[in-house]
């Protein structure tokens, strides 16, 4: 059990969540993350919706190209490897 002593009640609905379909499950659990966050920084919400907006824009218009995430994972891993051997 988990170090914060839940009620009956609160046991009961964990183990239903549990049983949902993982998509279910993860909306759940970014809805109760958000709850915890009662400090935002109003800026840097703001920061990051424009830097979201920019990046959208990029890829929209093709100034920037993607890559697969396990192509870019390798190659900063390699990086790291290199510089790690200096």
């Amino acid at each position: 059990m988990h170090p914060c002593a839940m009620t009956a009640e609160a046991e009961k609905i964990a183990l239903e969540v549990l049983t949902l379909p993982t998509a279910v499950r993860a909306f759940l659990a970014h809805k109760l993350i958000a709850s915890l966050e009662d400090d935002l920084d109003d800026d840097a919400e703001a920061e990051w919706a424009a830097v979201i907006d920019r990046r959208s824009q990029e890829i929209e218009s093709g100034t920037v190209t993607c890559r697969p995430v396990a192509e870019a994972v390798k190659e900063i891993r390699g990086k790291l490897h290199v510089s790690r051997r200096q």
